[in-house]
């Protein structure tokens, strides 16, 4: 993930349970978080996010169930562990104002996190009845942050209330909607679109002043 505020570095998760901090001018790693550190993961680490409000600081979802706070500064320890989540952690995201992060996992729960104290503050769950229960894959805000946007790997997209923990809208049951699992969200820089990539090889791109499929 490239780190905002500065052109020369990015940040990668990966499967030996580390994140690195590359130099790409360089292609040399700068740092590492994690490996032989007892705060580091324990199964392969899946997501990174940035802070978007302090670039140095940024969370890590893994295998281990965890999300993992970090300081670019301090890679000898995590500053802080959050825990709740019962499978992966697939995906991560910082809510807008830096001091909130949501995650997504195979248990199929999206879950809000304060960075200060440790805390859950929220966990967002769909009922499924006697269904198998969606994994859920990418996450995203809103600017605002009152909206939550959530790919799951049966092809629904939950546009959930942040503060309410209830769903708005299931983009998934528009026509045609995606037909596999969903890989990937993005909103635009101006908030009023949101773009989908699926496992059906399309990537759609949605209007939400009336909910419509642009492309």
């Amino acid at each position: 993930m490239y780190v905002p505020d500065e052109d020369i570095h990015i940040i990668t998760s990966s499967g030996d349970q580390t994140c690195v901090l590359w130099d790409i001018t360089t292609g040399l790693r700068t740092t590492v978080f994690g490996g032989e550190f007892q705060s580091g993961h324990t199964a392969d680490v899946l997501s990174v996010s940035i802070n978007g409000t302090n670039s140095r600081v940024f969370v890590s979802g893994s295998c281990d169930g965890t999300a993992r706070l970090w300081d670019t500064r301090v890679a000898s320890r995590a500053m802080r562990t959050f825990q709740g989540h019962e499978g992966d952690v697939n995906t991560l995201k910082f809510f807008p104002d830096g001091n909130r992060f949501g995650t997504g996992s195979d248990d199929g729960t999206c879950r809000l996190f304060d960075i200060r104290n440790g805390h859950q503050l929220q966990v967002y769950y769909q009922q499924h009845g006697d269904k198998e229960v969606p994994l859920v894959t990418s996450i995203a805000f809103s600017i605002s942050g009152r909206l939550l946007f959530a790919g799951y790997s049966n092809g629904d997209c939950y546009v959930w209330d942040t503060l309410l923990a209830r769903v708005v809208l299931n983009l998934g049951s528009v026509k045609n909607s995606h037909e596999n699992r969903i890989s990937c969200l993005g909103l635009s820089a101006d908030g009023s679109s949101l773009c989908t990539g699926s496992w059906d090889t399309n990537l759609k791109i949605w209007a939400f002043g009336g909910h419509r499929k642009v492309i």
